[in-house]
């Protein structure tokens, strides 16, 4: 736990209350029948503590714990019964609630939310059974007596139903809030909610989320354990009414009511359950009746809950009355806007390659990844040495993801074969969770940060406990980030490339030995890209070792000594950042290799049917498009090519309507000839696995309003265009389909509304050549038929071979648009493939 001057302050808060609350009782300021409710309220709270914590900090509802109150109870009842010390009675109770919160803990990791709840009432619905049933012990539904507990510390002996344990019930609740504040500020909150908000990152920092989820439930468990120990010395009878299914609802609202989470909301939920029957008897109501009027009302005005609605204009006061130290923060932190460009870049160093000599840190031999029948990885093997930068590269779904996630151990129900060393260790017997105290640090794709910690929480969550100096690395680490300013917002304040940042330093943080960067360029700035590439080679002089893909190119091979290059789950070449592009396999798989060229009808016209102008996107800070000027001809078919994360898929919702872009005009109601009606057939086709085809089809004409004798028209239309094994089998559901027949169902399904202008995303995606060859085949007679077809497609070959007009994307911009027939334009769309290089588009067009 920490304890510095401010947590201390707080953590001394409840101790304080408790102490002037006991001292009221003693001198009789609260009446002697209110005492019993005051204790009361003190016990509940430590329950709705317990209850609140646990889904604040661990996500995990339960309707479990009246069980574990009543356990709590019972040892109370039967210990007094057997002449037990308080002592023993309340360890007793502690352990038992303790072993039970683990085993539904860990249990319930594996599950849902619904369904955590769902095993926490059954555990209640037993544990009640239980009650009525062991009556030697528990006395059935008569109940039993709590008699009197001696102490063997000296406090006394504690009459069940007498004042002293009116005293001790509130001391305690003053004793658990107090120690609940540290505990909000360590390191097990902070895993505890990286566990909940981001399970597969967390895993790669070493943190098990079902470990996590059974210490929290184990706490939570223990702590309500230790409350029905209070709670049968203060009423001094247990009966199995206080503990029904009910009581555990109303645990729920109440949580919820105080704030879910929250150390005063606790207080004030452990209040309202108590004075509930007083207020219900004031309102002539029944108590559900009142508890759900009062949920729905704070769920309604107050989705928060009470404390934390109550508090914002308090914090607002202590803003204003602290102007000065406000505007100092503000004006030393880094501006959301310009961050990257606004920090200092130096001169990077060169990048040397790795000693020939240094023993190899990372072996992987004739590795193979399935899922079911798909190889995602097959037969791949790779080194990396200590100090060296291995990039790899590769098409869209080409493995290399799979490759990373058999490095950090998150291949999930994939079936890996071959071997794996790292640093002479065996890897792919480690645990996820063990890699990282190897050495192994993991970055993702899209930066997946922990959104309910601070960016200092975010790696201060990688160490189990938390010191000073703990605490002083990390501000160091942050501040050569350029996140030191940001330290204490959320991730969600922050701008896609301090998210970046942050992932980065979450890996970095213990110093592994070898960092794995998931696209760590990708949805980057220049000047964000520069400042990355430098730290990737500080790491490097350190004698770091890194492996890191990614899709922009240039700045991929300015940080590496070696390229690998994957496609199809294999291996087809390797070389320097100068050579690699020169092999004839890695080469086809970027640009691809068509033998023959498709037969295009001749342009029927003009006349553009959708225009966009000066579009431009961005999802949460990062950059999709820009500044993109586009004509979408009729009749015309436009290929749209680029590598992966190039902006395609966001042009062709863009180009669809589906997509508003955030900047730049859509128009396609161009010179007087209406609107152009427009199809998507999405990337991965999402089809309606479990409907037919026929259903399929169905469902894309009743969303566009089609039905009776039109809609069977439609349906004979599209059918008779799908190859004929596909039209004898309208009946069968689609996940029995291979790629290439799921892929020429998705164009059909697009084509049912009779569009003017189709949309195809990637209609080439893991398909066999001739399935490929096949698709594009029926493509082509569309425009035969004069239908205007956007084509968004990978491979720059491809594209110049089916297409009547071509634009490469670069980084969500047009980097080159021409004609396949010019010859001069495939070495201009090939540059820009690679470089982005805007002034050789202009050449181009």
């Amino acid at each position: 736990m920490v304890f510095n001057r401010s947590v201390l302050a707080k953590a001394a808060l409840g101790p304080a209350a408790g102490a002037v609350l006991m001292a009221f009782m003693a001198s009789g300021a609260i009446p002697a029948y209110q005492m019993y409710s005051v204790a009361l309220a003190a016990v509940y709270s430590i329950v709705v503590l317990s209850v609140g914590l646990l889904a604040g900090w661990s996500g995990i509802w339960s309707v479990g714990h009246p069980a574990f109150f009543a356990i709590g109870a019972y040892f109370a009842a039967y210990g007094s019964g057997h002449d037990w010390p308080l002592e023993a009675v309340m360890l007793g109770a502690v352990a038992t609630g303790a072993v039970l919160g683990t085993f539904l803990g860990y249990a319930g990791a594996r599950f849902s939310t619904l369904y955590i709840a769902l095993l926490t009432l059954a555990f209640t619905m037993v544990s009640l059974e239980l009650i009525n049933r062991w009556s030697s012990v528990t006395g059935g539904d008569q109940g039993a007596p709590v008699l009197q507990l001696r102490s063997v510390l000296g406090l006394g002996t504690l009459a069940g139903g007498g004042t002293e344990p009116q005293y001790l019930a509130v001391g305690a609740a003053a004793v658990v809030l107090a120690l609940a504040v540290p505990a909000a500020a360590s390191g097990l909150r902070m895993r505890l909610v990286a566990a909940k908000s981001h399970p597969l990152a967390a895993r790669t920092i070493g943190i098990a989320p079902e470990a996590q989820s059974a210490l929290a439930f184990a706490a939570s468990a223990a702590c309500t354990s230790f409350a029905g120990v209070l709670l049968g010395l203060i009423t001094g009878f247990v009966s199995p009414d206080p503990f029904s299914l009910g009581f555990g609802i109303a645990l729920v609202g109440a949580c919820v009511l105080g704030g879910v989470g929250t150390v005063l909301g606790a207080v004030a939920g452990g209040a309202y359950l108590t004075w509930n029957p007083s207020l219900s008897s004031a309102v002539g109501l029944p108590q559900p009746v009142v508890q759900g009027l009062v949920l729905i009302g704070v769920l309604l005005f107050l989705p928060g809950g009470a404390v934390p609605f109550l508090a914002r204009p308090a914090r607002a006061l202590l803003r204003r009355a602290l102007p000065r130290r406000e505007e100092r923060r503000q004006a030393a932190a880094l501006p959301l806007g310009s961050s990257s460009a606004d920090l200092p870049v130096d001169t990077p160093p060169p990048v040397r390659a790795a000693g020939a000599d240094s023993p190899a840190l990372l072996r992987l031999e004739h590795l193979s990844v399935a899922y079911g029948g798909l190889k995602a990885l097959e037969d791949a093997s790779l080194s990396v040495r200590q100090g060296e930068i291995l990039a790899v590269i590769g098409p869209n779904g080409a493995g290399k993801t799979t490759l990373l996630n058999v490095l950090s151990g998150l291949t999930g129900n994939g079936r890996v074969h071959g071997s794996a060393d790292f640093a002479g260790r065996p890897l792919l017997r480690t645990r996820a969770t063990a890699r990282r105290r190897l050495g192994i640090g993991r970055t993702f794709q899209h930066a997946e940060v922990f959104s309910e910690l601070t960016v200092a929480e975010n790696v201060l969550c990688t160490r189990r406990r938390i010191t000073a100096g703990h605490r002083a690395s990390v501000a160091r680490l942050l501040d050569a980030v350029g996140l030191a300013d940001v330290a204490d917002r959320r991730p969600a304040e922050l701008p896609f490339g301090l998210q970046k940042r942050l992932d980065l330093a979450r890996a970095m943080a213990e110093e592994p030995r070898l960092l794995v960067l998931d696209e760590p360029f990708g949805g980057l700035d220049a000047g964000e890209r520069a400042l990355l590439a430098d730290h990737i080679r500080r790491l490097r002089a350190r004698g770091t070792a890194v492996v890191v893909i990614d899709h922009v190119l240039d700045d991929l091979f300015s940080v590496a000594h070696r390229v690998l290059a994957f496609d199809f789950g294999r291996t087809i070449g390797e070389g320097t950042p100068d050579t690699v592009l020169e092999v004839p396999e890695v080469r086809s798989s970027y640009l691809g290799t068509v033998g023959g060229k498709a037969e295009l009808p001749e342009r029927v016209g003009e006349r553009s049917v959708i225009r966009l102008r000066g579009v431009g996107h961005t999802y949460g800070g990062v950059v999709a498009l820009r500044d993109v000027d586009l004509d979408v001809r009729e009749g015309v078919v436009l290929g749209v090519t680029g590598a992966n994360g190039a902006g395609k898929s966001t042009l062709a919702s863009v180009l669809h309507g589906s997509l508003h872009p955030a900047r730049g005009s859509r128009v396609t109601d161009i010179g007087g000839g209406g609107t152009a009606r427009t199809s998507l057939a999405p990337e991965g086709r999402a089809l309606f696995k479990t409907l037919s085809l026929r259903e399929n089809l169905e469902v894309a004409a009743y969303a566009a309003g089609i039905t009776g004798t039109p809609l069977r028209e439609r349906l004979e239309e599209t059918t008779d265009w799908l190859p004929p094994r596909l039209r004898d089998r309208m009946s069968t559901s689609a996940a029995a389909l291979s790629g290439g027949e799921q892929q020429m169902l998705a164009i059909a399904r697009a084509l049912i509304v009779r569009p003017d202008v189709l949309i195809v995303d990637e209609p080439a995606l893991g398909l066999a050549p001739a399935l490929v060859d096949e698709v594009y085949d029926r493509l082509a007679r569309l425009a035969h038929d004069g239908l205007t077809v956007v084509l968004l497609e990978q491979l720059l070959s491809r594209a110049m071979s089916v297409c009547h007009e071509v634009v490469v994307l670069h980084e969500g911009v047009v980097a080159a648009q021409g004609r396949p027939g010019d010859p001069s334009f495939a070495v201009l769309a090939e540059a820009a493939y690679f470089s982005g290089d805007r002034e050789t588009a202009a050449t181009a067009t």
